[in-house]
């Protein structure tokens, strides 16, 4: 059976413990197959920071895992490789081998809540906007609020963009009117799984955006 009670990022944690008849990889005490290693080249993400893309049996994106916990789903049964590193890392266990898997798919359908709101996040936001600043379009490097929060402004999609450094410096706690300023785009709150999960996840697999919906740079 699948693990029935995986969530998108963004889903309240608690709410829904995960059961499995494999070894899990959470904590970091937990292995995956018996004497796994990985060949990671100089340069890619270690164990503990590289994410896989999980998708539900339709293909629908459901969240970004733990590298070590994808193996172990592969391993067991439960998911199959959509992807595999282009590198072709590998680990080896003391029976079989495989690739290091960048999107991995539900062998078995999962149904998940249906949750519209996107959790406002930097990483989010900075997918939102595509990196860059609505007031110039230059390179963005931070977030800022439109209507200055001293000035009541709301910590919220449709009043937060991306902004280059030196646009962020110089509107300081001013209004656009203020400035003569006017936004490139007017910003909105984003829709969909892919959304949610792009809210948690600092930087994309490029193998995972056919899966998400729209591209994230």
């Amino acid at each position: 059976m699948p693990d029935r009670h995986l969530s998108p990022i963004g889903a309240p944690r608690g709410l829904a413990p995960r059961t499995s008849s494999c070894p899990e990889p959470d904590p970091p005490a937990a292995h995956a197959p018996e004497s796994t290693t990985a060949e990671t080249p100089i340069g890619l993400p270690t164990w503990g920071r590289r994410r896989v893309l999980l998708l539900n049996a339709t293909f629908e994106p459901l969240t970004a895992l733990p590298m070590r916990r994808a193996v172990v789903l592969v391993v067991c049964g439960k998911a199959e490789v959509v992807h595999g590193d282009p590198t072709g890392t590998m680990v080896h266990s003391a029976k079989s081998s495989l690739v290091v898997p960048s999107v991995i798919r539900l062998s078995n359908y999962v149904r998940v809540p249906y949750r519209a709101k996107v959790p406002l996040t930097r990483a989010g936001l900075m997918h939102r906007d595509r990196y860059r600043c609505g007031y110039c379009g230059a390179r963005a490097e931070t977030v800022d609020h439109v209507v200055p929060r001293s000035r009541g402004g709301q910590h919220t999609w449709q009043n937060c963009v991306a902004s280059c450094a030196k646009c962020n410096h110089r509107k300081a706690d001013k209004l656009l009117s203020e400035l003569g300023w006017r936004l490139r785009v007017v910003p909105t709150a984003p829709r969909g799984p892919h959304w949610r999960l792009l809210a948690g996840v600092v930087e994309a697999d490029p193998l995972w955006l056919p899966y998400l919906g729209e591209p994230a740079a």
